[in-house]
């Protein structure tokens, strides 16, 4: 199966709450991914995506395995649908005690550039659905002794990556530091806040992207451009996020909170590159 080794239940018995669980286009996407091995892993899974047929089509993978899943749609800027989700993983699941927020995307511009609108669908999308996530997980979490929480950045968010996306690398950025902050908040109530930081990732929402913003031949270009970039030589896929997302869920990280694993094929460093 895709993802391969072996499951050794790190999370039988929990219950797992995937934002952005869905697929943007067929193959592994990062929360797709995160909630399938999560799923292998032993838990039950709320699979939540603004699309319900992709979160649909997640659960659908889950349970042709033998796993347990339910799919929820949601729009994660929204309080009160966050709230619902929230919700709908305590009756779907039996509690909360995993945490995925794997929800982003980004836009190019610089601030002048960039309409005003744009930069607060960037924070909302980024980073403030994080804090709604958290506002209605970190009490349930509280309440059932402890937990864990899996955000997921960029590397963006560390350092000029060649495109100018700033409003996208500044949303990552607070993400990053809104996990240590909460982390330090929440250490000694047992829960734990960490973040995976991604590099250049093939997933199907890359493609997507690339396809719909050059096409045919230019896409595959891109795609081998950015095979390049990465000292490694190649871009990392879903499941080294999902990987990594797994660690800081289960009790193998149980001395880990309010830090960071890069999963970048040593990008970040490098010295900075541009684009091919």
């Amino acid at each position: 199966c895709a993802g391969g080794g072996r499951a050794v239940n790190r999370l039988a018995g929990r219950a797992a709450l995937v934002l952005g669980a869905g697929s943007a286009a067929p193959g592994w996407g990062n929360g797709k991914a995160i909630a399938a091995l999560f799923a292998r892993e032993g838990a039950r899974v709320l699979a939540v995506d603004r699309d319900l047929a992709a979160a649909e089509e997640t659960v659908a993978v889950i349970r042709a395995e033998g796993g347990a899943a339910s799919a929820h749609a949601a729009d994660v800027t929204d309080g009160a649908a966050v709230a619902g989700a929230v919700a709908a993983c305590l009756a779907a699941c039996g509690g909360l005690d995993a945490l995925v927020n794997n929800v982003g995307g980004s836009a190019p511009g610089g601030p002048v550039e960039m309409d005003e609108a744009v930069w607060d669908r960037q924070m909302d999308t980024n980073l403030r659905y994080v804090y709604l996530a958290c506002k209605h997980a970190l009490p349930e979490m509280e309440r059932r002794g402890g937990g864990a929480v899996v955000n997921i950045a960029s590397v963006a968010g560390l350092r000029h990556i060649g495109h100018d996306i700033a409003a996208y690398a500044a949303s990552k950025a607070g993400l990053i530091q809104f996990t240590r902050v909460t982390a330090v908040s929440y250490a000694a109530r047992g829960v734990r806040l960490n973040t995976v930081v991604p590099g250049l990732m093939h997933t199907p929402l890359v493609e997507h992207r690339l396809a719909g913003e050059r096409g045919g031949g230019d896409a595959a270009a891109l795609v081998a451009a950015r095979h390049r970039q990465p000292p490694m030589g190649r871009m990392g896929d879903a499941w080294d996020v999902a990987h990594a997302a797994l660690f800081l869920a289960c009790d193998e990280s149980k001395y880990v909170t309010g830090t960071e694993i890069v999963v970048d094929g040593g990008l970040t460093a490098t010295a900075a590159r541009p684009p091919g």
